[in-house]
C-alpha cells in the first residue's frame, strides 16, 4: 500500500545522481553544479497540518534534503498561538503562515520577512441541509469565522465576489476549526471556511463547496523567517528552497500512491479519502503577488488591526527568489 520506505531507499542509493542534477546559485551562476556543503546549520521550520507544507515534507521524507546536506526539522503545531510564540521567541527559524498573520506580526514590531508564497487554498463550504446552493443565497445566513484571522479575511473575500458584505450575514465567532466543522455537520451554521483535511471530509459527508480561494485567484499563505535566521542561515534557507522545489518536482512526477502516506500522516487526510483529495497546483517557489499583500493590508487596516502608516514595503525578502 505504501511505497514510501522503498522510495526512500531508492533515493538514498541514487544520491550521487541526485547531487548531479540539483543546482544552486550561491555564485549567481546558472547551471553551476551543486556541491554538497559540509558546514550547514540545521533549520527548524514550523507548520500546522495543511497542504501548504507538503513539498517540504516530501523533500524530507524521500531523502532530498539528506542529499542536499541540510538537516531540516519540521516542527508541527496544533495552535496558531503556539506557532507564533515559538517564532517570536526564535525557537523556530521560520514557519508556514497566512499573510494576515505575517503582516500582523511585522506591523506590531516582530522582525521577519516573507520569502515565498505557498500553494494551499481554502474552501467555502455550505452545509448539505442549509439550502445554500450558491454565494448569492448567503444573505442572512450564519457563517462561522475565527475573528480577525485568515478565515475571517477569506470569508470577506468570498462575500465580496458575490457583491455581499459582512453586514449581509451573521458571523458567529468559532475559533477552533474542529468545532466549526462539527457545527456544519450538525446544521448549526449554514457555511464556513475550511482548509484540508476538514474540507475533504466535509465534501465526502455531503456538504458542498461554493468557491475556493484558488477560484478567486488569490494566494493567502507563505513561508516567513526570523531576522536572525535571514542573517545567520542565509545559505541554509537557499538550500531549503532548492529542496522545496525538488519536492514539488517529485509530487508532479510520481504517482500519488508513492507518497500518499504523507497526506495521511502529516496532513490528516483519512486513508479512505486519499483519492478524493484535490491537490494544490504546486509550483516552484515564487514571490507573493503584490496585489495579494496590498489586499490583505487594506483589510487589516479596515479592521484597525495594524497602524495606518504600515505599508508592507519591508515585508518581502526578494533575495532568495530570482
Amino acid at each position: 500500500m505504501n511505497r514510501l520506505n522503498t522510495k526512500l531507499l531508492t533515493v538514498l542509493f541514487s544520491s550521487v545522481i541526485l547531487l548531479s542534477i540539483f543546482s544552486c546559485n550561491f555564485n549567481k551562476k546558472e547551471n553551476a553544479p551543486y556541491v554538497k556543503p559540509t558546514d550547514l546549520k540545521s533549520i527548524r521550520l514550523g507548520a500546522m497540518s495543511s497542504m501548504d507544507y507538503v513539498p517540504f515534507v516530501v523533500a524530507k521524507k524521500v531523502g532530498i534534503y539528506d542529499s542536499l546536506g541540510l538537516d531540516l526539522n519540521i516542527v508541527k503545531f496544533f495552535s496558531a498561538n503556539d506557532r507564533d510564540a515559538a517564532f517570536q521567541s526564535n525557537n523556530i527559524d521560520g514557519t508556514v503562515i497566512d499573510y494576515t498573520g505575517a503582516i500582523l506580526q511585522q506591523a506590531n514590531g516582530i522582525p521577519l520577512k516573507l520569502v515565498f508564497k505557498n500553494d494551499g487554498f481554502f474552501y467555502f463550504i455550505a452545509g448539505k441541509k442549509s439550502h445554500v446552493a450558491n454565494l448569492s443565497q448567503l444573505k442572512g445566513t450564519n457563517i462561522a469565522v475565527s475573528r480577525n484571522t485568515v478565515i475571517d479575511y477569506s470569508t470577506d473575500q468570498f462575500l465580496k465576489s458575490a457583491n455581499l458584505t459582512e453586514q449581509d450575514v451573521n458571523k458567529p465567532e468559532i475559533n477552533k476549526i474542529p468545532l466549526r466543522f462539527e457545527m456544519l455537520q450538525n446544521n448549526k451554521i449554514e457555511a464556513t471556511v475550511l482548509p484540508d483535511p476538514f474540507a475533504t471530509i466535509a465534501l465526502n459527508n455531503g456538504h458542498h463547496s461554493l468557491i475556493t480561494s484558488k477560484d478567486l485567484g488569490i494566494s493567502i499563505t507563505g513561508t516567513i523567517f526570523t531576522q536572525n535566521a535571514l542573517e545567520e542561515k542565509t545559505k541554509e534557507i537557499e538550500i531549503l528552497i532548492i529542496g522545496y522545489n525538488e519536492g514539488v518536482k517529485y509530487i508532479k512526477n510520481h504517482a500519488l500512491s508513492e507518497w500518499s502516506s504523507i497526506l495521511i500522516e502529516d496532513v490528516g487526510i483519512p486513508e479512505e479519502l486519499i483519492n478524493s483529495v484535490l491537490l494544490p497546483a504546486y509550483e516552484k517557489a515564487s514571490l507573493p503577488k503584490e496585489k495579494d499583500i496590498i489586499q490583505t493590508i487594506k483589510w487589516l487596516k479596515h479592521r484597525n488591526l495594524i497602524p495606518n502608516d504600515y505599508q508592507g514595503d519591508q515585508l518581502i525578502d526578494s533575495t532568495f527568489i530570482k
